[in-house]
């Protein structure tokens, strides 16, 4: 008992130290933990949960936009990854290779894929001979290895869970809306499903991804007031059919070359629901994303009382199944105990059900949330049990929208603006001429950068002047300090 009470201890407070707050919740509820191999991460199940209902969602949007599922090998040749210089050269410092196998060394080394352009790229090029073989629409969940030197559970590991979608077009224009419907299923997915609200938008071109034409993003606010990208869409244009000589004889009887786009979303995201959500006590989770929505703890006190609440508890479990997704405690802790341990682990409802809820046919349900408590009858349980649970999800948005209104700041002065990145969290949004050297000169001296270039401009265009070289601005674009 004594490590048991230990586990539900305090954490520290995210306003004293939001990183070490981040990593006690992770480990404390048992959502990930250190792998052997440096920079990698063990899922455990509490954790890898929450990625199947992600998973499962999202998915379902990508299927409704005529998307379908397969699989590509782990190992890319490194031949593969060198006919895209720009790609190359983004990723190169990232690579792991494999040199040897069965004993032997390899031919060729193989790169234990990034992502999975390339040799997509390649078998399209095999695939698609006519007009009449597009748009191809494929995504596949899998694993990818970036050997990163920095690393976080979740927010940044060299060996991640992602999907990664890659379409081929018979225009730009077709891949240009392609991107973008893409993007805005992600928006979607994490308004509505993960309640992160977050800004949808263009980046820089310091920030796109390496080969692409044009990279899209959703960025949201973390409770530090830090940006994750949890989310991004690439135009790609005909750069990575050139290297791979993705052709098709069109209509008109001429050859052309594809214009392809790809997209992903990762296990980063759940370090963003963790972020966003949760407080001094750990976890909050969105009840669609919850791996429990309902844990349901029996209180009795004396031996006589255990049956009849034990009884009652079994009718509600039986009643909820496939309904709601629901967990009873049968643990001989305390309940103070599971009180502790489900808060920490961020289940959006908690049913106490004790000798007087048996005699008046009640339960008590306690919001993770707001911790407000509410009686129930148990014949209106089903009916109620969804209603709560969309008002949590409702309001577990509202909330962090709330918050990144509060932390998001403008400014026409540099040194204002500089003097806010030190002192203060959140975004700023400034004008801006799209200048890279600016942008790195920025980063240099601040450490931020340009996380999105909103799609919501102002109406007639920006009027003014850029914050940092005075040049006329083109855009507004949101800076902040980033994960």
């Amino acid at each position: 008992m004594a490590n048991e009470e230990k586990f539900v201890e305090d954490i520290v407070d995210q306003d004293d130290d939001f990183s070490k707050w981040y990593n006690q919740v992770v480990r404390k509820a048992e959502l990930a933990d250190y792998a052997p191999v440096r920079g990698c991460m063990i899922i455990r199940p509490y954790g890898y949960a929450i990625w199947e209902n992600l998973q499962r969602l999202l998915d379902a949007r990508f299927k409704e936009t005529d998307v379908v599922n397969a699989y590509f090998p782990l190992l890319i040749p490194k031949s593969f990854l060198e006919k895209e210089a720009e790609h190359v050269e983004g990723f190169a410092p990232e690579l792991a290779w494999v040199t040897r196998g069965g004993g032997e060394e390899l031919e060729e080394p193989l790169a234990i894929r990034p992502t999975s352009e390339t040799i997509i790229g390649h078998t399209y090029a095999r695939w698609i001979q006519s007009y009449r073989d597009l748009p191809v629409l494929i995504n596949q969940w899998n694993n990818v290895m970036r050997w990163e030197k920095r690393t976080a559970l979740f927010l940044r590991t060299s060996e991640f869970l992602w999907q990664e979608g890659h379409t081929a077009h018979r225009t730009l224009e077709e891949a240009e809306e392609r991107t973008r419907q893409m993007l805005e299923v992600y928006r979607s997915f994490a308004e509505e499903e993960a309640a992160i609200p977050v800004i949808a938008g263009r980046k820089s071109e310091n920030e796109k991804f390496a080969g692409a034409l044009r990279t899209y993003s959703i960025e949201a606010m973390m409770g530090d007031g830090k940006a994750l990208q949890s989310a991004t869409s690439h135009n790609l244009a005909h750069n990575f059919a050139k290297s791979f000589d993705i052709q098709f004889l069109d209509a008109d009887g001429q050859r052309k070359y594809c214009a392809t786009t790809s997209w992903g979303m990762s296990t980063r995201m759940i370090g963003g629901l963790i972020m966003v959500h949760g407080d001094k006590s750990g976890l909050i989770l969105p009840p669609r994303l919850a791996p429990y929505q309902v844990v349901i703890v029996p209180i009795w006190r004396k031996d006589h009382e255990k049956a009849a609440v034990n009884e009652l508890v079994d009718r509600v479990e039986k009643m909820l199944k496939g309904k709601v997704r629901v967990k009873v405690d049968r643990s001989e802790n305390t309940p103070g105990w599971k009180y502790n341990e489900w808060e920490l682990r961020g289940v959006p409802l908690r049913m106490e059900i004790g000798p007087r809820d048996v005699q008046n046919n009640n339960v008590m349900l306690v919001r993770r949330d707001n911790r407000v408590k509410e009686p129930v009858s148990v014949d209106g349980l089903e009916i109620r049990l969804p209603q709560l649970l969309d008002e949590i999800q409702k309001a577990l948005f509202q909330r962090a929208l709330e918050f990144r209104e509060q932390n998001t700041h403008t400014t026409e002065s540099y040194d204002e603006f500089k003097q806010i990145i030190a002192e203060k969290r959140g975004f700023v949004r400034v004008k801006w001429a799209e200048d890279s050297k600016a942008e790195q000169a920025i980063k240099e001296e601040t450490r931020a950068t340009v996380r999105v270039i909103p799609f919501d401009q102002p109406e007639g265009g920006v009027q003014g002047k850029c914050i940092y070289t005075g040049k006329p601005a083109t855009c507004e674009a949101i800076f902040a300090r980033s994960y």
